[in-house]
């Protein structure tokens, strides 16, 4: 089979994926509406949840069993806008998409829709990137495994991972080419997608540099859309981005060693085995990005994604499986090495474990008992 996908066309692969992909999960999520019983009082615990849809129905196991954490808020916002201080944390491009395609469907159907284009686009683009250094094998087994990678789910769900990554490897891409207007204008979409999204601005100004061409310097506006984000909050009255993650969720900037230290102190004082494996993907990621053979700019960009994300205090490592996603270096380098270095057997072995951990973290993510 992997033989056959290899032949196809950047394009053709991505899509098959994503179909692929978005029918697995929407068939195991509504398999497990049946049978996942979260406690109310969990629930009740997160945000906007007073008016969830009642378990047991198709509608339920289809629809609402995607109506999850972050998604409330961003399906709130784009009903309501920006109406309560804390939802300043979520940036606007998503919900504003969310809004514009909710104009002609439900809008959970249009979250998820939004969400099912952006993972298209993402894989499609990773494979873009892929070329250069990787065989057709190695860039369908980087792209196996980040389909894969923990966490990898929420690709598919209301969450705006999906879109924010497709921006950032399509900036590059179109960098890469000497594309700089569609470059940059997906970077600063990409800056109003997610606060990781502004980073691309690092890549997108080394190969600028690296062009000699003064046409290439309007990649300079790219950091315009986080930064007119930020600016709107201010005019408007409204808490920035970093007073609203203190208030709310009770993190605060810190040096990025603070939390690496603080999560060995958990690790060895608590035993806890999900930080562990946080910590570990982290080094994976880091240390695969910082090989010798990977470019610059995607050196600081990798770097950049992981600094930014060990900045807050809180429960260390938060979240960190899914920030890690938009380290494309990383993914890059591991399709090298598993065209490489790994037969059959062993491809097969990363896929399934790294696939187990995916399906768990659905699990939670599911059941309303982890936070992401």
């Amino acid at each position: 089979m992997l033989r056959t996908l290899e032949s196809w066309p950047d394009w053709k692969i991505a899509l098959t994926l994503t179909v692929g992909l978005r029918a697995f999960y929407s068939g195991m999520a509504a398999a497990l509406s049946f049978f996942l019983h979260p406690d109310p009082a969990v629930i009740h615990s997160n945000a906007l949840t007073d008016n969830l849809p009642a378990s047991g129905s198709w509608h339920y196991a289809v629809l609402g069993i995607w109506e999850r954490f972050d998604t409330l808020w961003y399906l709130r916002i784009a009903q309501h806008g920006y109406d309560l201080p804390r939802a300043v944390i979520f940036y606007p491009l998503y919900p504003a998409a969310i809004r514009l395609v909710s104009s002609v469907m439900p809008m959970t159907v249009a979250a998820l829709l939004v969400s099912i284009v952006g993972a298209f686009f993402f894989f499609w683009g990773l494979l873009r990137l892929g070329r250069e250094g990787l065989s057709d094998m190695g860039r369908l087994r980087m792209l196996l495994l980040l389909c894969v990678w923990p966490t990898s789910f929420v690709l598919f769900a209301g969450y705006a991972e999906s879109l924010t990554l497709a921006l950032i490897v399509w900036a590059v891409v179109f960098a890469r080419g000497g594309r700089w207007w569609p470059a940059t204008f997906c970077g600063v979409l990409a800056g109003l997608s997610r606060p990781s999204g502004v980073l691309v601005a690092i890549p997108l100004t080394l190969l600028a540099l690296r062009s000699r061409r003064l046409s290439s310097w309007v990649v300079l506006f790219t950091p315009m859309g986080l930064l007119g984000y930020w600016g709107w909050l201010r005019w408007s009255g409204r808490p920035s981005v970093v007073e609203a993650y203190r208030i709310y969720q009770g993190a605060t900037v810190a040096p990025p060693w603070a939390s690496i230290r603080e999560a060995l102190r958990l690790i060895v004082t608590e035993h806890d085995g999900l930080l562990a494996i946080k910590l570990g993907l982290v080094v994976l990621v880091a240390t695969l990005s910082l090989r010798r053979d990977v470019r610059l700019e995607d050196k600081l960009f990798a770097l950049a994604v992981i600094l930014q994300m060990l900045m807050y205090t809180g429960r260390p490592l938060l979240g960190a499986a899914r920030y890690l996603l938009p380290a494309y270096p990383a993914f890059v380098v591991l399709g090298r090495y598993a065209a490489r270095r790994w037969s059959w057997k062993q491809f097969g072995f990363y896929l399934a474990a790294f696939g187990f951990l995916n399906v768990m973290w659905m699990w939670a993510f599911l059941n309303w008992s982890l936070v992401f």
